[in-house]
C-alpha cells in the first residue's frame, strides 16, 4: 500500500511529549501538525515547565500542547488480563494503592497528587481531551495516533486512542496507527488480530531528525525513555480498526516492531 496523499492534511496526536518521535519517527517531520496531549506530571513537578521549554525550542513548526495534566496511570491496569473501558483501559488495584499512599503523604504535607485520585483524574482527562481535540479535527484529515494497545502498554496512550476513535465516529476523518508493541501490551494487541488482509504502508524512520528532536528533550531534562534506545529502521502504518476481533480461523496482525519493555 503506497502512502501517496496520506500525509496530506495530516496530524500526529501523541500522548506525552517525546511519544511523537518514539512512535512516529517516520512521519515526524512531514505531517502538517503535531499535538501533544499531556504536560504537567504531579510526581515530577518540574516536568511540565521543561516540556513547555521543549516546545519553544522544537526544530519544526506547528507543534502544540493541550496542556492536560497526567493522571500518573502507568502500570495501573492489569496488562495480563486487559479490559477496555469507557475512558481508555480499566484501572486496577495499583491505582487504589497509589491513592492510599498519597493520602498518607498528604497528611504530612508531602504529596502533590490531586485529592480526587488517579481513576477520577483519568476519567476527567477523557472529557478534556475530547473537548480540545474536537475543535481541531476535521473530516478531511489523516490522523495518526497511538495504537489500541498503547505501544508498550501505557494507560494514557489507550486513553488518547479511545478519544480519537470516539471523534472519528463523529467527524469521519481517517485514523492511522503504527506497529510498535512490547511484551506487556501483546495480550491486548492479540485481541486485534483479524482474518482479512491488513493493508499498510511502510516508511523509513528519519533517524537524523528524530535524534535532533531527542537532543532537545535531553537538553531540557525531560526525556522519558531509555538512554540507549535504538530507532527501528522502518515503521508500518495502517488504518486503525473499528473494533476488537471476534474472528475465528487463522487471524493475523500487521508485522510488529516488537521490543522488550524491561524495567
Amino acid at each position: 500500500m503506497k502512502h501517496n496523499g496520506i500525509l496530506k492534511n495530516s496530524i500526529i496526536i501523541a500522548a506525552h511529549p517525546d511519544d511523537e518521535l518514539l512512535w512516529f519517527g517516520g512521519i515526524l517531520r512531514d505531517v502538517d501538525q503535531i499535538v501533544l496531549v499531556y504536560e504537567d506530571f504531579w510526581p515530577q513537578p518540574d516536568v511540565g515547565q521543561a516540556r513547555n521549554a521543549v516546545l519553544q525550542d522544537y526544530p519544526r513548526d506547528n507543534v502544540i500542547s493541550l496542556k492536560i495534566p497526567e493522571a500518573a496511570t502507568n502500570g495501573c491496569a492489569d496488562w495480563g488480563n486487559p479490559k477496555i473501558g469507557d475512558f481508555g483501559i480499566e484501572l486496577g488495584f495499583e491505582a487504589t494503592l497509589r491513592d492510599l499512599k498519597q493520602q498518607v503523604k498528604r497528611v504530612i504535607g508531602k504529596s502533590d497528587a490531586p485529592a480526587e485520585g488517579i481513576e477520577t483524574s483519568y476519567k476527567k482527562n477523557y472529557s478534556l481531551i475530547y473537548d480540545r481535540l474536537k475543535s481541531i479535527l476535521t473530516p478531511d484529515m489523516n490522523v495518526f495516533t497511538h495504537n489500541p494497545w498503547g505501544e508498550y502498554g501505557h494507560e494514557d496512550h489507550l486513553q488518547v486512542y479511545r478519544v480519537v476513535e470516539h471523534l472519528r465516529q463523529e467527524i469521519g476523518f481517517k485514523q492511522w496507527m503504527s506497529n510498535y508493541c512490547s511484551e506487556r501490551a501483546l495480550p491486548l494487541a492479540m485481541t486485534y488480530f483479524h482474518n482479512e488482509e491488513v493493508k499498510y504502508f511502510q516508511v523509513p524512520v528519519d533517524k537524523r531528525f528524530s535524534n535532533t528532536v531527542a537532543d532537545v528533550y535531553h537538553k531540557h531534562g525531560c526525556w522519558t525513555w531509555a538512554k540507549d534506545w535504538k530507532w527501528f529502521p522502518f515503521e508500518l502504518y495502517t488504518e486503525a480498526p473499528f473494533a476488537q476481533s471476534d474472528e475465528t480461523g487463522q487471524p493475523h496482525l500487521l508485522p510488529l516492531n516488537m521490543f522488550r519493555l524491561g524495567e
